[in-house]
């Protein structure tokens, strides 16, 4: 029989506990309770439609484009389901489900969040102070050597490779402090990864379409032979899977197979995918001459908010005195 796990302190996090039943049409409803990082994701799309009601009513011609509480509502739907639905029930029962939550927490999670701006509608709210100190920080010394491209670059393959080929891995699906650590490393790399690519804020390292293109097809050999390595290992690398003796479903040598297939395949489609999207705006570019790089719309927008919102404060000093 399974060993049941227990409760402590964490068990507030999903992915530990005793051995799920079998996969079932029933499963698929299926919400981890209580739900801690729901109310977390709740609390922090409120805050965020707060925030923009509030630029949209100190700046009417100036309101925050839709399409980044779309991207918001889009990252936080793809990380609930990450973290608080069946996929969260079985991942540390299933390496391949596992696997499938992995990519999430690396796709599509941190590209929707990086579109939506945030750091960007914190600058529009904050006073004058607070946001010449985060403009500070974010065109500091340490934060461009930590955000720079190749840093990023070489911290993602790190960050799959020391994971999944090291004991690091099987212990974060005994402990549960271990593997919440582990999303938060996936989640934070990929952003850092993903950033000089698709943020929409004020990085200090924004690739070119060209530099952007190269950037993502040398990514992916990475992926691909983890990915294959996985699925091709002559035995079991993570003893979890064995201990927990399921009397249903795959073996864990085929589930593990099934997951290096999952890294490999869907993983390599979705960096094909984030090239096809780089590809595609690199040929509106083209298409239309005046346009220009996202650096330079960027520097407009950012520009235009200053310029607004110190008129803003102006007015509103002049009213006061």
């Amino acid at each position: 029989m399974p060993e049941d796990r227990g409760v402590n302190a964490f068990s507030l996090f999903p992915a530990h506990g005793p051995l799920p039943p079998e996969p079932s049409l029933a499963a698929v409803a299926y919400w981890y309770s209580p739900p801690i990082i729901s109310l977390l994701v709740v609390a922090g799309l409120v805050l965020w439609f707060v925030g923009v009601r509030r630029v949209q009513r100190q700046h009417p011609q100036n309101p925050v484009p839709r399409s980044r509480s779309v991207a918001i509502v889009g990252a936080a739907v793809f990380l609930l389901i990450a973290l608080q639905s069946v996929i969260e029930r079985y991942d540390t029962t299933l390496f391949s489900v596992h696997m499938a939550q992995h990519l999430i927490l690396l796709f599509p999670v941190p590209i929707l969040l990086l579109r939506a701006a945030p750091v960007t509608l914190i600058l529009r709210l904050a006073s004058p102070h607070w946001r010449a100190r985060i403009l500070a920080l974010l065109q500091s010394r340490l934060v461009g050597v930590i955000s720079h491209p190749i840093v990023v670059w070489l911290l993602l393959v790190f960050v799959m490779w020391a994971t999944h080929l090291s004991p690091l891995f099987d212990a974060a699906l005994d402990d549960p402090f271990l593997h919440n650590l582990e999303h938060a490393i996936y989640l934070s790399s990929a952003l850092l990864f993903w950033a000089p690519v698709f943020s929409l804020d004020p990085v200090r390292h924004r690739l070119s379409r060209p530099a952007a293109l190269f950037y993502l097809i040398t990514q992916m050999p990475q992926n691909s032979f983890l990915g294959v390595a996985i699925m091709w290992a002559p035995s079991v690398l993570y003893p979890h899977y064995e201990r927990l003796q399921r009397p249903w479903g795959p073996t864990p040598l085929e589930d593990q197979q099934l997951a290096g297939a999952i890294m490999w395949l869907v993983g390599d489609g979705l960096f094909l995918l984030a090239v096809f999207v780089v590809l595609a705006a690199w040929m509106r570019a083209e298409e239309r001459p005046t346009s220009r790089y996202y650096s330079e719309k960027l520097a407009q927008e950012l520009a235009e908010i200053r310029r607004r919102e110190a008129v803003h404060d102006e007015r509103t000093r002049g009213g006061v005195e």
